[in-house]
């Protein structure tokens, strides 16, 4: 089981992962942001889950082999908030 976390700013805690909506201009840069999130996902062999609704993208990251949020969820949230 992954230990407590300290939750980004702009980031929530959902049901043992880490939840946060993005609302951008239109579905162009949502699916924009999306891409940047999937190369970072990538790069880290880490992958969050990601919901796109027009313009508004949901990602929760958290490790399933650690039945929940771990400090590299942490980090890749922040990671992801910042692109």
């Amino acid at each position: 089981m992954a230990g407590p976390v300290t939750v980004p700013e702009g980031w929530s805690e959902v049901d043992g992962a880490l939840e946060r909506t993005f609302e951008l201009e239109d579905f162009k840069t949502a699916l924009a942001f999306v891409n940047r999130v999937g190369e970072l996902a990538e790069s880290e062999n880490h992958h969050p889950d990601i919901t796109i609704q027009y313009n508004r993208v949901t990602l929760r990251w958290w490790t399933h082999t650690a039945g929940g949020i771990t400090d590299r969820d942490v980090e890749l949230a922040r990671l992801s908030g910042a692109l």
